[in-house]
């Protein structure tokens, strides 16, 4: 395809923090194939630290999404001040990942020549399809890596080099390096990860499973550091966690935090997303549920462990970059299973997966409860071995 004086263009993903890291390859292709554009990406407020810092971006909007609770008329008039800045940057082409009716009327109002988008068929307002001037067919079955590429992909942008890159700030390595200083001693031994929460609790596992794990990993002889967003929910519910973790720490066991409970180093709700990533990358494994924490450990190139529930693999397990380009990378349905350095582990049931947010409306996973501390512990001893080696 031919796409002609393209010299700005805009990238639009109002989705969560690990739908926006999972785009990179697609600013990527853009670059490579429009070096000199000036490449705008429009994400909701609070996703956009995924992407700042990124050479291939030059420039991250924050659509605020507190717009949703204010009156209709000021809701309406906002919005309409936002179209109106959008169209006055005199964007080319628009390459819209969203698949949402907010992001189509961005794409249309902007006035790019070239409006790009997945065919999402009769889904969103009557005659939402024709507001774009390119539709890519969307295959469902493939990591929501390679969909977002398929976007541009298929009409010839595209790209080699499929890594999911955050960048960290030296300020970021720098906190980390002080935790590690002040609570955590001399970096020796293992540390691993562990991010226990997501912002939808359906996905997250017991805590008393979660405990019996933290108090294993201790026992082993390793660092923990343990991570929360900042959510009262997901505090309140990590601090229960180690809570029940102190609980079974034998007393032998020093504490490697000076002053912490049960040889733990407790961030619950203390760090921003860089340095989140800057944690994970200075950990040798990530232990965790489905959740942006996890995708940001891939990005960085920490061996993930993930619980996986309701969601599909193939759709959201953690991405390898370096072996990014072997294909469909989580081919099952469900069950167990390994790509690169990442392992998903899920159960193997015909439900799986089923998108919902707990069993009949209940809030919780019957198919994450029952995947049992052991099943964890034989994966994570396997894993600590080869990183050994």
């Amino acid at each position: 395809m031919n796409f002609k004086d393209i010299k700005k263009i805009l990238v639009i993903k109002l989705r969560h923090i690990g739908d926006v890291l999972l785009t990179v390859p697609v600013f990527r292709a853009l670059r490579e194939n429009f070096s000199q554009a000036h490449i705008t990406a429009i994400v909701n407020s609070g996703t956009e630290a995924v992407l700042t810092g990124n050479p291939l971006i030059n420039e991250v909007i924050a659509f605020d999404r507190t717009i949703k609770k204010i009156n209709p008329v000021q809701k309406y008039l906002k919005e309409l001040y936002f179209l109106k800045k959008i169209r006055g940057k005199g964007f080319d082409m628009t390459v819209d990942l969203t698949s949402g009716d907010r992001a189509a009327i961005i794409s249309f109002a902007s006035g790019a020549k070239y409006r790009l988008a997945s065919d999402t068929g009769k889904n969103g307002f009557p005659g939402k399809r024709y507001f774009y001037t390119h539709l890519a067919k969307n295959d469902s079955s493939q990591h929501m890596v390679l969909q977002n590429l398929a976007v541009v992909r298929q009409f010839g942008i595209g790209t080699e080099n499929l890594n999911v890159d955050i960048f960290i700030p030296e300020d970021a390595r720098t906190f980390v390096k002080n935790v590690f200083a002040i609570k955590g001693g001399q970096r020796g031994d293992k540390v691993i990860h562990v991010h226990p929460t997501s912002r939808w609790l359906f996905k997250c596992w017991k805590d008393e499973y979660m405990a019996d794990v933290i108090n294993w990993l201790l026992n082993m002889g390793t660092k923990v550091i343990v991570t929360s967003s900042p959510d009262k929910r997901e505090i309140e519910k990590t601090k229960k966690i180690l809570s029940l973790a102190a609980e079974l720490t034998p007393p032998h066991i020093p504490p490697l935090a000076r002053g912490g409970k049960g040889g733990v180093i407790d961030l619950c709700g203390k760090t921003n997303i860089k340095q989140l990533a800057a944690i994970s990358e200075e950990s040798d494994l990530f232990f965790g549920v489905d959740s942006a924490p996890m995708h940001i450990a891939a990005a960085v190139n920490t061996p993930v462990i993930a619980l996986f529930g309701p969601s599909g693999a193939f759709h959201w397990g953690p991405w390898d970059n370096k072996i990014s380009n072997s294909g469909n990378p989580y081919p099952e349905r469900n069950g167990i299973q390994t790509f690169g350095m990442h392992t998903v582990i899920q159960k193997n049931r015909e439900c799986i997966p089923c998108g919902e947010d707990g069993c009949d409306g209940s809030k919780i996973s019957r198919c994450l409860e029952d995947i049992t501390p052991d099943d964890i512990k034989n994966i994570l001893t396997k894993k600590l071995r080869e990183l050994q080696r």
